[in-house]
C-alpha cells in the first residue's frame, strides 16, 4: 500500500530517540498502544513504520514515519491530521518534510495558474514582479483608493491590501473592494498598464462566499487568503470551488504551527492552492535567514511534477535600495513586495513606486544579461541557484529546506 514520508525532528535524549521514535509512529496512524494492534491487516497497511532515524546533534534527531496514504482519505484536512494532528501537541516535536505520493498531489491539485499564469494575466514576462500593499489599516475608503490609484499610476503590478484589512466600520470590505478596483482601472486608462489589486479575504465561511461573490462582481482579478488563519481546509476549498482568479496566500499565524517555514509556506500552500506566496525576507523586520528564504523560494517554484510553481514573494522591512541584491539573489521569478518604506515617501509616492518599478526592470534586464554570460562562460550561478535548495519531494523521501527548532 502507497505511503507518504513524513519527515519530523525530535528533541530527546539519544538513549530516547527509538522509544520516542515508535511512539511518534503509533500517534500518528492508530492512536493505540502496539500490542492493542492486533488485526494483521491494520498492523500490516495503516500501523505507520519507523523508515529512518538521523542524529543532528546530541539531543536533536530527524525521524523518517512512512505512513499510509489510506489513512489520509485523499482529503486536505485528514492529510494535514495524519502528518501533524496529535504530534503538534509535543513541543519537542516539528514537522520538517513530507514526501507527497502523487495520487495526493492529484487530489489536493496544486496552483491553477502559477508563475506562467499569474505572468500572462499581468502581461508581465522577463522581469520580476513587483508588490506593493495599503496601509496602514484605519484609513478611510477614499484614502485607501487614493493610495491605490498613486501607486498604480507609478507602475506597480499588484497592490495588495494589508492583510489587516477585514471588514471594519473605517474601510468596509464591499466599499473599499469596489472603490479600489475602480481606482486601478482609472491607472490603466492613464498608463495602459494592468495594475492588479488584490483584496484580503478573511472571516467564517459565510462572510468568506459573500466576499468571494463581491470580488467577482467587482471584476477583481486577484485575492489575497491566509492559508493558517482561515485554516488550511477551508484555503483549499476556496481556491478550487469558490473563486477563479490567482491567489496570493498571506503567512499571518503560520510560524504557529511549528512546521518548517519552505514545507508550510513554500510546499503545502503551494499543494493546495496558492498562485503566491508571502514570506519575511531575509534582513527584513523578521528572522529569516538566506538560507530560509532559499528554501521556501526553492519549495515554492522548483519542479514538481504534476504541481504548477507558484511566485515567491519575500516581503517585510524591504527597500527599492535592496532590489538589485535581492534579484541577484532570487532571479526574475519573483514578486518583490515593498510596502512601508514606499509610503514614507508621502506626497512623492507617486515617484518613488516608480523608482521600484524601473529597479526592478534594470535589475531583471541585469539578471538576464549576467545569466546569458555566465552560461556562454560556463561560470557557476549565484543566488538561490547556487544555494543547493532541494525540489519538493514526490517520489523520494529525505529532507529538503528544514529549519532548526
Amino acid at each position: 500500500m502507497t505511503r507518504l514520508i513524513a519527515t519530523y525532528r525530535v528533541r530527546c535524549p539519544a538513549s530516547e530517540i527509538a522509544s520516542v521514535a515508535q511512539a511518534l509512529a503509533l500517534e500518528q496512524s492508530v492512536e493505540a498502544p502496539d500490542e492493542a494492534v492486533t488485526d494483521p491487516w491494520v498492523r500490516a497497511h495503516v500501523l505507520g513504520q519507523v523508515s529512518a532515524i538521523r542524529r543532528i546533534d546530541d539531543d536533536l534527531h530527524d525521524v523518517d514515519l512512512a505512513l499510509s496514504l489510506a489513512t489520509t482519505g485523499l482529503d486536505c484536512a485528514q492529510t494535514v491530521n495524519m502528518l501533524f494532528g496529535n504530534s503538534s501537541l509535543h513541543a519537542h516535536v516539528s514537522l520538517v518534510d513530507v514526501t507527497v505520493p502523487d495520487a495526493l498531489v492529484r487530489a489536493l491539485r496544486g496552483p491553477r495558474f502559477g508563475i506562467d499564469g499569474l505572468r500572462a494575466r499581468l502581461g508581465v514576462h522577463g522581469r520580476a514582479l513587483t508588490c506593493s500593499a495599503l496601509k496602514p489599516q484605519g484609513l478611510p475608503v477614499a484614502e485607501l483608493a487614493r493610495l491605490c490609484e498613486t501607486m498604480a499610476l507609478g507602475g506597480v503590478d499588484v497592490i495588495k491590501d494589508d492583510h489587516g484589512l477585514a471588514d471594519q466600520a473605517y474601510a468596509p470590505f464591499a466599499e473599499r473592494v469596489a472603490a479600489c478596483q475602480r481606482a486601478v482601472e482609472r491607472a490603466r486608462r492613464v498608463t495602459g498598464r494592468a495594475t492588479v489589486y488584490v483584496p484580503s479575504l478573511v472571516g467564517a465561511p459565510k462572510a468568506l462566499m459573500r466576499q468571494c461573490a463581491i470580488v467577482r462582481d467587482e471584476g477583481v482579478g486577484m485575492v489575497l487568503l491566509a492559508p493558517s488563519l482561515l485554516g488550511l481546509p477551508v484555503f483549499h476549498e476556496l481556491v478550487h470551488d469558490a473563486l477563479d482568479v490567482p491567489v496570493l496566500a498571506h503567512p499571518a499565524f503560520g510560524g504557529a504551527a511549528r512546521v518548517a517555514p519552505p514545507l508550510l509556506i513554500g510546499r503545502l500552500y503551494r499543494l493546495l492552492g496558492a498562485d503566491a506566496v508571502i514570506y519575511p525576507n531575509y534582513g527584513g523586520r523578521f528572522s529569516y535567514t538566506e538560507q530560509t528564504c532559499a528554501a521556501i523560494a526553492g519549495a515554492a517554484r522548483d519542479a514538481w511534477p504534476g504541481v504548477r510553481p507558484a511566485v515567491p514573494v519575500p516581503a517585510g522591512g524591504m527597500t527599492v535600495e535592496r532590489v538589485p541584491e535581492l534579484l541577484r539573489f532570487y532571479g526574475p521569478d519573483v514578486m518583490l513586495l515593498i510596502g512601508g518604506s514606499l509610503l514614507l515617501a508621502g506626497d512623492r509616492l507617486r515617484e518613488r513606486t516608480q523608482a521600484f518599478a524601473d529597479a526592478a526592470a534594470a535589475a531583471s534586464a541585469a539578471g538576464a544579461a549576467a545569466a546569458s554570460n555566465a552560461a556562454a562562460t560556463g561560470e557557476a550561478a549565484s543566488g538561490v541557484a547556487a544555494t543547493g535548495v532541494a525540489a519538493p519531494n514526490v517520489a523520494a523521501p529525505g529532507p529538503a529546506g528544514k529549519e532548526p527548532t
